[in-house]
């Protein structure tokens, strides 16, 4: 033999040598650990946890920025994505056995000029092991690693499961992961109805997703898309006049990124995140780990009604405006001496803001921080338009000022007998306010919405009926303890209760007040389960305490639930993302019997004094209802507003106040009757109008079998009285509807999240494992299509399945 040819032999067997000494440490770890046949076929790709909403509707996500995926069968991806990824990335995938030797040997020669070498399969590879090094050395190894890991995914995985999981793993830009979410934030579709054209834009993007994102490069874009439409044409996949006319089409969008600010419920979303931290906290994964709602594709099923919540939301919107155009109205709002002796309140924001805090990283002294809030530059402010916001110039003091002066409010709709929250509103605007105002930690004084809870002691323990005779003057309750404080609305007389509470008398209930005992009172309420521990003053009987919106929907259950006290609840299930129920939620573990169901039938009827001819007069009427009732409440000087209604089928809170108490509505707009109650009843007028809902306006309360129930005597007492309204407030009126300003509408703040075109999957109680469509297995799961193929392995990459298809 030549020398040369010797040489040449040296040479190559040497390399062949060197390659497979390589790949048989590479496959052992030597480079870095190698993933399992076990972890690939489950393979721990970060996933975002999904939030559905009763009916299946997808409420929001949360996730990391790589971590905002979720996956989907093979059957629920259109085959123009399938055909459109193959044309385009890898011609021969059906034939090769993971690496397309042609293919390589093109790209090694060409030095890429004509298309790489990876397959589909070398990609999926590569973004499983999360490789990309520059370093040519390092991605020498990684190339092997590479090799190996694909011909491992061929001998145990067929072609529909490789193209599945590789969608399900690669990035589209904006930080996006996943063929689902992309068909959602490009074209508000579900993967299965993309058209050929939308399909060639996604798959267009995978070359470089920042170069042909069609939100930030719409020509390059184009181009790109054409391309991927012409590969299509040249392997088949669809005619040449079909291509022809596609690409002479614009790119039609319909662009809408998930993130915290929309989707359905963003300020629910926020408490119901901590909720399932708390609730995950201890347990376990099966391999010993905790959960991540960030990473590990839970989906979380609540009982959050969406048209419900659209509804309570455009409630909102609609009356709002008015509130805050009346506040602004004030002289010291006007000329800004309602922060005269409250600077503090000022400068404490101003040293809170993201603003001071980055300059002071940036070596200002707190001197040269405070001028730069003094300087007018050109920002977005909240509004009350459809946008929710506009472009101004104001200097950021002044901004603060203005975003403090903003009426908030919080508006909680649950079911009273289960405690189903259906509808939760923390707030006017969660993009620009991210304090939630009905969660259990923000509290504000309840003012007379407490009176009810004191009539119903009076009734369950006293022996009090709605015809018993108080006395409306003040209490004198010792060492100096005078309730109310003044007698300005104390009118001497005698009443029955039932018109004291319609009416909402202070003298009337303080005197209740001394009959019950303030350290019962107390006892009362904590065995009605209310968290807060409130003290034994009698000045409580008129709602001098603090208590949440949440708290007060936990204590009015006891009138709709039938003398039940339910916590509200907000969770049906958690699943991981293969559909294994990780916790059931069941709403009777918080829910106990408190009084009597006669004693809470005779109070609903009771209180359906107050929406009749009383604090919130009229209310029934206008809505229809055969059957409803409420309590209006206002807090001193008009600082917080509430209202608190309720039908045999919904319960409904609503509180109105500014964050600083020191701001409020001086006029009688600001009473509970007028600032609060009207988007209870704008609420309620949608609901009765959407029979799709189920909420019946003849709806009755049930009255308890051999239960002696008492008519309500307020009726003829009050007809020929103007009500005085005590505690909601001097000379307060109710208004009528034609005393509100007519707003445009402005809508929800809640936006769709998938294609409102496709039918909503229905999630009920009833139907507990219920799931919605998308991967909830990992791919090669038993009821994946089509199944993965059984027989793994004793050699190196596995041993090959012999009924294994390629097509």
């Amino acid at each position: 033999m030549k020398r040369s040819v010797r040489i040449f032999w040296y040479i190559f067997l040497g390399g062949f040598g060197t390659l497979v000494l390589l790949i048989l440490l590479a496959n052992f770890g030597v480079f870095g650990k190698m993933p399992s046949l076990q972890e690939l076929e489950n393979p721990s790709i970060q996933q975002a946890s999904e939030v559905y909403a009763i009916d299946g509707t997808l409420m929001g996500k949360y996730y990391t920025e790589r971590g905002n995926r979720s996956n989907v069968k093979y059957r629920d991806i259109s085959p123009n994505v399938i055909n459109a990824l193959v044309a385009t990335e890898d011609e021969r995938f059906y034939d090769h056995a993971g690496i397309d030797t042609r293919s390589t040997l093109r790209a090694i020669f060409t030095a890429g000029r004509q298309g790489g070498g990876s397959t589909i399969t070398q990609q999926l590879a590569k973004a499983l092991l999360g490789q990309g090094s520059k370093n040519a050395l390092n991605r020498s190894v990684e190339k092997i690693k590479e090799w190996i890991i694909a011909i491992k995914l061929e001998r145990n995985f067929t072609k529909e499961e490789i193209i599945t999981l590789y969608l399900n793993a690669v990035p589209f830009g904006d930080n996006i992961y996943g063929i689902r979410n992309a068909a959602r934030t490009f074209f508000q579709k579900e993967p299965d109805r993309l058209a050929v054209e939308e399909a060639a834009v996604l798959i267009g993007m995978l070359k470089a997703n920042y170069t042909y994102n069609p939100m930030r490069n719409p020509k390059a874009a184009l181009d790109r898309r054409n391309v991927v439409l012409g590969q299509m044409v040249a392997n088949k996949k669809i005619s040449e006049a079909d291509g022809a006319r596609l690409k002479g089409t614009p790119i039609k969008l319909n662009y809408r990124k998930l993130d915290e600010n929309n989707g359905y419920a963003p300020y629910f979303r926020e408490v119901l995140r901590d909720e399932v931290k708390n609730t995950l906290k201890d347990i376990e994964k099966p391999d010993g780990t905790k959960y991540d709602i960030y990473k590990d594709g839970l989906k979380i099923y609540t009982t959050i009604n969406p048209r419900m919540q659209e509804y309570a939301e455009e409630a909102v919107a609609s009356h709002m405006p008015t509130l805050q155009k009346a506040l602004m109205a004030q002289a010291k709002l006007k000329n800004g001496t309602i922060w005269k002796d409250h600077e503090n309140v000022l400068e404490a924001s101003m040293k809170a803001s993201d603003r001071w805090k980055n300059l002071a990283e940036d070596g200002l002294t707190d001197k040269e921080i405070k001028a730069t809030f003094n300087k007018k530059t050109p920002m977005k402010i909240f509004a009350w338009n459809s946008n929710r916001q506009r472009d101004t110039v104001m200097t950021p003091y002044d901004s603060i000022r203005y975003h403090r002066q903003m009426l908030q409010t919080a508006f909680m709709v649950m079911d009273p007998q289960t405690g189903e929250v259906r509808a939760w509103v923390g707030g006017i605007d969660f993009k620009t306010y991210k304090l939630d105002h009905a969660n259990m930690r923000t509290k504000r004084q309840v003012g007379s919405t407490m009176k009810p809870l004191l009539y119903t002691q009076a009734m369950e323990e006293r022996g009090f009926t709605p015809q018993t005779e108080v006395i409306d003057q003040q209490q004198n309750f010792g060492n100096g303890q005078l309730v109310p404080a003044t007698t300005k609305t104390c009118s001497g007389r005698v009443m029955t209760m039932a018109s004291a509470l319609a009416g909402s008398r202070n003298c009337a209930t303080a005197y209740i007040m001394k009959q019950v005992g303030p350290k019962e009172f107390t006892d009362f309420l904590a065995r009605l389960n209310i968290p807060t521990k409130i003290d034994a003053f009698p000045s409580i009987a008129l709602g001098a305490c603090d208590l949440s919106l949440f708290e007060m929907m936990w204590g009015y259950s006891i009138f709709g639930g039938r003398g039940f006290t339910t916590k509200p609840y907000f969770i049906s299930r958690i699943e991981d993302r293969n559909g294994n129920v990780i916790k059931r939620f069941d709403y009777s573990v918080n829910r106990k019997e408190a009084v009597s169901e006669a004693t809470a039938y005779n109070m609903a009827r009771m209180m359906q004094g107050t929406v009749d001819f009383g604090t919130a007069a009229g209310l029934r009427s206008r809505l229809g209802a055969v059957e409803m009732s409420g309590k209006t409440g206002t807090t001193n000087d008009n600082a917080d507003g509430w209202f608190m209604g309720y039908t045999p089928q919904l319960l409904g809170g609503v509180w109105i106040g500014c964050d600083d108490r020191f701001i409020r509505i001086e006029n009688n707009l600001g009473y509970g009757g007028r600032a609060a109650m009207p988007i209870w009843e704008k609420f309620f007028q949608k609901v009765y109008a959407d029979k799709t809902l189920g909420i019946d306006r003849d709806a009755r309360f049930v009255q308890p079998a051999d239960a002696h129930i008492y008519t309500n005597s307020a009726d003829g007492e009050m007809q020929a009285e103007t009500v005085e309204p005590g505690a909601e407030g001097v000379d307060q009126g109710v208004g009528a509807e034609n005393d509100y300003i007519n707003q445009p509408y402005i809508g929800p703040e809640s936006k769709p999240v998938v294609d409102e075109d496709k039918p909503a999957k229905k999630d009920t109680t009833n139907k507990q494992d219920k799931k919605p469509s998308g991967n909830t297995k990992p791919i090669g799961s038993a009821d994946d299509e089509p199944k993965k193929k059984k027989g793994f392995l004793n050699r190196l990459f596995g041993k090959k399945d012999k009924e294994k298809k390629n097509n």
